[in-house]
């Protein structure tokens, strides 16, 4: 049956459920717009991601009103990072601040919650097939179970990831340059029977890096990143590359030799570009990881794809009120986005080369040891100032 246009039409279309996607959607409801939050897969679900939140993220978190969603997960708590490198080195950074472990099975639902009980509409299993401009706005055809239905929206937010969804919006737009050959492949599982601290730990061998970090109920995620190179002689499977990883690293090694993964929490996704550049705009906004990715190893992307959300969601109000046209929307927000993103991930990508050149591990923890401030220095670098 042909739905009415008017049972569908909203003042903002988010496309993307994840942390931006879902914290923007309740950041506009709160506004007051009529707000839809459209994602094509089904939640919960489990995803690639370090689940760490950072002081950086939790300050987002409370400026959003989502900071009390979140804590009634039972997250946990996390004082240090502990960064084992290749050659055996462990050197324990402080955490500026709380930070939080916590699974993104929970915590994507948590932002729905949130943001359907601001008023937000939220659509899932709702593949968008096409975006058109229209008089007004945007026509978004989707389709669902129930069959195909067009929504309208006077504005479109894109947050559907770093897959960008070519071919969606017309008239067609940059694709964001290529994916550079050295992609990788990031992926993850949850684990028991792991006795952890209150510390994420990041161990660091050739062609990646592998990080374990606790999380609410007791569980343990371990998230890797690595080279297509790194693992062409691992088996395929997520159990088979965590394994391989540890064969890399003889002190993770000893650390995974007894835990035991929990079913139905593996995943994976490629490529990861960590090069990309930023892109904040194309034909429509673009927040969180559709717009970077700063290297996993900083434990910010979260926090950056958060905030993101924050400006995005600030200016399309903005928009949306017609106190900014289109155009300056855009011009705002490349500007603000350029402003405080790029220092972060410029520093963010040299951490990592710092980390992944054989012998350079070595001289980074030889800097941490005898001036240790420098190398917090350089992990604050990569940090949002929010």
């Amino acid at each position: 049956m042909e739905l009415n246009v008017m049972d569908t039409s909203y003042d903002v279309a988010v496309l993307g459920a994840g942390i931006a996607g879902g914290s923007m959607a309740k950041a506009l409801a709160d506004k007051g717009w009529r707000t839809i939050l459209i994602d094509r897969q089904r939640f919960p679900r489990h995803k690639v991601c370090g689940e760490f939140l950072s002081p950086e993220s939790l300050r987002s978190l409370r400026s959003l009103g989502l900071l009390d969603a979140v804590t009634s997960l039972g997250p946990c708590g996390i004082q240090r990072a502990r960064l084992i490198l290749s050659h055996g080195a462990v050197l324990d950074i402080p955490l500026p601040g709380t930070t939080f472990g916590v699974s993104r099975y929970a915590l994507d639902s948590a932002l729905h919650d949130a943001a359907r009980g601001a008023g937000a509409d939220i659509r899932t299993a709702a593949s968008v097939s096409s975006l058109y401009p229209r008089e007004g706005g945007y026509s978004i055809e989707t389709k669902q179970e129930s069959g195909d239905v067009t929504y309208y929206a006077r504005a479109v937010i894109a947050a559907w990831g770093a897959q960008r969804r070519a071919g969606i919006v017309h008239p067609a737009a940059g694709t964001g340059g290529p994916v550079k050959k050295k992609a990788y492949v990031g992926i993850k599982s949850h684990y028991t029977g792991i006795e952890m601290e209150p510390v994420v730990e990041l161990y660091f061998f050739s062609g990646g890096y592998l990080g374990i970090c606790p999380v609410e109920g007791e569980r343990i995620n371990v998230a890797a990143l690595l080279t297509r190179e790194a693992i062409r002689h691992a088996d395929k499977s997520v159990a088979g590359i965590i394994d391989y990883a540890a064969s890399r690293n003889r002190r993770l090694y000893e650390r995974l030799k007894h835990a035991f993964p929990v079913p139905g929490t593996q995943c994976s996704v490629a490529p990861v570009d960590t090069g990309r550049k930023l892109m904040t705009w194309d034909s429509i906004p673009v927040a969180g990881d559709a717009s970077v990715m700063i290297p996993p190893l900083c434990g910010d992307g979260m926090s950056m794809a958060l905030r993101s959300a924050q400006l995005c969601a600030n200016l399309g109000h903005c928009y949306l009120r017609g106190e900014l046209t289109m155009d300056g929307w855009k011009e705002e927000y490349s500007a603000v986005m350029e402003r405080e993103f790029t220092g972060p991930i410029g520093w963010g990508r040299v951490l990592q080369g710092l980390l992944g050149v054989p012998l350079l591990p070595r001289l980074f923890a030889g800097v941490h040891f005898a001036a240790p401030g420098l190398a917090r220095k350089l992990v604050q670098l990569t940090r949002l100032n929010i």
